[in-house]
Formats: C-alpha cells, structure tokens, sequence
C-alpha cells in the first residue's frame, strides 16, 4: 500500500505539468481579453480607482466562488466512475432519477441544450483565443492593424488542418508552454502589483458588492464581460478523467488560479496608473521589449487553448453518437495508447468553417466577446441544475442541504447568463444559434431512432418461437459461420429472414449479436460480454460498452471463445440490416419535417462496419424498407 501511494505521488507532479496543457488552456488566456472587455468605455463607467478595485474584486470572487467552490470543491466530486463532462453528467443523474422517471425527459432536454451549447463554445474559443493574441502586433505598430484577422485565419487553418495528425507528438510541449505563459502571467502580474499596491484592497468583496450596485444597468452589463474571466470552468470537470482530481486540483490551487489572480491585479494596477493602457491592458503590461515575444507566446498558448476545445469536441461528438443522441460518424483513433484521443473530420471541417466566419465576420476580439459569454453561462447553469439531481437522488443528501448547495451557485450562474442575454443584439445570437440547430439535430435523432425500433418491434418475429418452428424443417445448412447484427436481441433480424427467402439455407453456425452502449463510460470486464447457447449451433452474444469505449465486435467475438464460441474469421460472413427509413405524414412519431430531418440523418450517417470495426470484406447488408 505504501509503494502504491509513493507511486501516485512521483507520476503526480507529471501528470499536474500535462493538466496545465490540456485542462487550463481556455481559462489561462482569458486574461488577454477579460480585463479590457471588463473596464471598456463602452459600459459609460468611469475609470477611475474606486471603479477598478470594484470591478477587480468582482473577477476575483467569481473566480473564487464558479471555479474554486462549484467546479473544483463541488461538480468535480460528481465523477461517472472516474470520468467528467456533461455527458458523463447526463448519464449520472439520469441513473440517480431512475426511481423518479417523471424527470428523465426534462433532464434529458436540459442535458443535450448544454451539450449543444458545448459547439458554440468551440467555436467562439479559438475565435477570440487566437484574435485576441494577434491584436498584440497592432500595440506594437498601428502598421499591423489590416493584417491581424488575415493572420488569425492563417493560424486558425494551420491548427484545424494539423488536427488529422493527432496531438500525441506535440502534446507533450503543450505542459512546458503553458508553465511557461503561467509564469509569465504571474511575473508580469507581480510587476504591475508594485507599480499600485493598493489594488490588492481588491481582495474585499466589499468592493465588488458596491461596484454591482452604485452604477444600476451598466453594472448588470458589466457583469456579462466578467464572465470572460471564468470561461474554461468547465473544462476542469471534463478533463478530469484523463488526469484525475487531485492533479487538476494541485494545479489550479499552486499555479494557475494565483498566477491568474496576480496578473488581473497587475492589469488592474496599471489602469491605476495609466487610464490610457485600457486599449490593451494584457499587453501593456509588458515592458517594450517582451511585447512580441509575447505575442509569439500568447499566439501558441491560444492555440493550445483552442486544440484543447477543438479535441473537447471530438470526444463529446464521440460520447453522442454511442449514446444514440447523434448519428454514427467516421471516427479516427490518432493514438495506439490513449483511445481519449480522437480526430473526426466531419466536425472538425464543419469548426473551421464556423470559427473563421466568426473571426471575419466579426472582426475583433472586443466583438466576440459579447457572443462569447451567453453558451458558456447557459452551459454552467446546465450543469449546476444536473448536480443537483445528483446531489439529492444519487448521493441522498437532505433536500434542503441540496438546494442549498446548488441554489447558491444557480443564482449565480442565472444572474451572469442574464447579463450575457443583452448582448444577444451585439453578437450573442450566434452561439444560441449554433446551439439551437445542434439541439434540434440531437433531440431530432434521439426522437428518431425510438419511433424506428417502436416500428421494428411492432413488426419484427420473437425469435425464440421463430427458431423453434424454423427447426421443425430445417433448412439446408452451409459451411461457415453467420453473425447477424441486430439491435434487438428478442428479435429476430430481417437480414436473417431476408437471407433464408432468398438463399433457402443456414449457415452451420449463427451468432446473433446485439451491441449496447451504457451510461457510464466504461463497462466493467464481467459485465462486456454475455454468450448464450440457444441450441442447433445458433448462440446469441450480447456485447456492452460505456461512452467512452472504442467498440470492436471482432474483439468481443474473439473473446467467446472462453465459452465454446470459437469463430474463424476466414468462414464468418457479417449480415446487416440497412433500413430504408420512408417518412410518412400522420403516423404519429415526429412531425413530417422532422421525419424527413431524421431520414437525411440515417441516409448519411457512417459506416456501420468502420464504426463497430467489422472487416468490410467481410460484411452482407440486406435492406428493408421501415414506415415511420
């Protein structure tokens, strides 16, 4: 026991450096935009020292109470069997409310709405990561001012492009460069501190309170820029399965919560000092020497930032589409070690044509940030609201205790998505868009497929009886075994009744299969793999995987072996049933434009054979025609 403990503690100075490039890259450049949007002339504030330590002590708690309390001392307890993000979240308190059904389709909504708002915020993150860090070239020399967005792009398609190749080579630079813009940030933070030592009265949230209440809306306006200094929250909640908590915890608590802290305060000092510097108080901040060196700095930090979101997308897409909220889709595993590690590219090219229109069409930073805040607020409130089935159905605590625990950050997070909801005009539209049109098409598809099998059920043959009358005249068996995919194990396939009407035989060994996803992320070994014998060579084999699993069905048949199944995959022909999905109007199941919206989902959804790892030289698809 010993050695184990000394174990964790040497890998977990390791494991918190790689935290520091995976998990903090969002949060960590929230600095190059958070204090100017915060302080900018536009909310008609004046900049004067009451104000700053007022809105400084504003940043400084809501980094204290949505970061430090909700996600690390809180949501992060709310591990799915070790792994976090809002779908790990869904599946959790969908399990704690099983003894409550009348709250599974609420929940269900409430969940997949913050998962769709996830896209918004992957698209927004690279936009005003990468923009904010280029504008650093125009406090050099107002020469660079017309070549700031077309370099963005050329950044932002250099990182998309890369994304194919996979991060596991440069993933391991991403910890020291990301130290390394820590270090810089509380350096330079400490600097502007001695320049104003009186801005660390900032600290007394006596400030903060009279600063949100002396300047009536404006201050309500306010509040929806100080939410650009907590983006990224949530990604120490999702990336907590690939490092565990103790480290994300140890690296926010030793280095980049104070690192962040110091150069909020040594920005605010500045503005003490010089009003002027509110154009660009990040990079003002340096000395004249530093400033491109830190543009070069800031540049691969937003980058890090952005690949992180960018991979946050893959890995939620990934969880989707094994959950059954989102069609099958080609997915490529970049690495042999880490299956975490994904690439699609369908979502990475639709991200890049969305990032770049945002980075075109609004042209700035300063423009983002008022479409920035509104799916990063609305996703926060998601997850308060899912923690709190959590709290009170799965781990039982007393009802009061559980409101408590989560009203308090509810109001929170209700009162800075509000705020964020007036710059719907200015920008904020564009992040509910995106999330709305990936709500319509996960809900759409979920919706879809239980009104699909309700029809293959309705229609199908039990296959017990159908196998005992089958057996009454057998049919002529055929060398070789025949694994029939379905998705009903009581049922029996079309593709098998499509195969005995037009071949007139069975093949001498048959295996019905039915592949489950459950709501954990990873099955437990014992309970992956269940083969059952059903007589006259034929067995069924049901196999089940979390949303996190890679599913491979030539492994999981390899593995019957144990019991007697042994398959020779040279003589093992897979059938498929392809449905052919008809909308009709009247029948009850969805309204007929989201009919023919699901039908378009299934006709262009993935390989069935690349998706459960099936050899396509080997795999019969037989079609049948289903009415929904």
């Amino acid at each position: 026991m010993d050695r184990e403990s000394h174990s964790k503690r040497s890998w977990r100075p390791a494991l918190t450096l790689a935290a520091l490039g995976v998990v903090f890259g969002d949060i960590g450049t929230s600095p190059l935009y958070a204090v100017k949007e915060t302080f900018s002339p536009d909310h008609g504030i004046a900049l004067n020292a009451a104000n700053i330590l007022g809105g400084l002590s504003t940043v400084f708690w809501a980094l204290m109470i949505v970061v430090s309390l909700k996600y690390v001392v809180l949501i992060m307890r709310a591990d799915n069997r070790g792994e976090g993000g809002i779908m790990a979240l869904i599946a959790l308190a969908l399990s704690a409310i099983k003894g409550q059904p009348q709250w599974r389709v609420p929940l269900l909504g409430i969940g997949i709405f913050g998962a769709s708002l996830f896209y918004g915020d992957a698209v927004l993150t690279p936009a005003i990561s990468v923009l904010s860090a280029v504008e650093g070239l125009e406090v050099g020399t107002r020469a660079f001012r017309p070549y700031v967005v077309p370099i963005a792009v050329v950044v932002l398609v250099a990182l998309f492009a890369f994304e194919a190749s996979g991060t596991a080579a440069v993933g391991k630079l991403f910890g020291p460069i990301m130290l390394t813009w820590f270090i810089a940030l509380a350096s330079s933070g400490m600097h502007g501190i001695a320049q104003a030592p009186e801005v660390l009265a900032a600290l007394n949230p006596v400030h903060a309170f009279g600063f949100l209440s002396s300047h009536g809306a404006a201050s309500f306006i306010v509040l929806g820029a100080v939410v650009l200094a907590v983006t990224g929250a949530e990604a120490l909640y999702a990336d907590m399965g690939h490092f565990g908590k103790a480290p994300v915890r140890l690296a926010w608590f030793g280095l980049v919560g104070p690192a962040l802290v110091l150069n909020y305060f040594g920005q605010g000092a500045l503005l003490m000092v010089k009003p002027a510097a509110v154009q660009n108080p990040f990079y003002l901040l340096f000395p004249g020497w530093a400033l491109y060196p830190m543009v070069a700095l800031a540049t691969a930090a937003t980058v890090i930032a952005s690949q992180a979101v960018i991979s946050g997308a893959y890995s939620l897409t990934k969880q989707a589409v094994q959950l059954g909220f989102l069609p099958r889709m080609t997915i490529v595993h970049t690495s042999a070690r880490e299956m975490g590690q994904v690439y699609i590219p369908g979502i990475n090219w639709v991200l890049c044509g969305a990032v770049l229109v945002a980075v075109i069409g609004f042209g700035s930073s300063s423009r983002l940030a008022g479409a920035y805040g509104v799916a990063v607020t609305a996703t926060m409130l998601v997850d308060t609201l899912l923690t709190f089935f959590v709290i009170r159905f799965g781990w039982r605590y007393p009802l009061l205790l559980s409101l408590f625990a989560t009203g308090f950050f509810a109001i929170i997070d209700l009162t800075f998505f509000s705020a964020t909801l007036l710059k719907i005009a200015d920008g904020g539209w564009f992040p509910l868009v995106i999330g709305s049109a990936i709500f319509l098409l996960m809900s759409t598809w979920r919706r879809g497929r239980q009104v699909l099998f309700e029809r293959l059920r309705a229609e199908s043959v039990p296959l017990a009886p159908f196998l005992k009358s089958l057996f009454l005249e057998p049919p002529l068996r055929v060398p070789g075994t025949a694994v029939y995919l379905t998705a009903t194990p009581e049922s029996t396939p079309h593709a098998l009744l499509h195969s005995l009407k037009h071949f007139k035989a069975l093949h001498s060994r048959v295996v019905f299969l039915s592949v489950e996803f459950l709501d954990v992320p990873h099955a437990a070994f014992e309970e992956r793999l269940t083969c059952e014998r059903l007589g006259r060579e034929c067995w069924r084999v049901r196999v089940r995987y979390g949303f996190m699993n890679r599913p491979d069905v030539v492994r999981a048949l390899e593995a019957c072996g144990a019991v007697g199944l042994e398959i020779d995959f040279m003589d093992t022909s897979f059938f498929l049933s392809r449905q052919t999905i008809v909308p009709v109007p009247g029948r009850g199941g969805m309204a007929f434009w989201r009919e023919r919206l699901f039908t378009a989902m299934a006709r262009n959804a993935g390989s069935v054979t690349d998706f459960f790892n099936i050899p396509a030289n080997r795999a019969v698809e037989l079609g049948t025609r289903v009415e929904i």
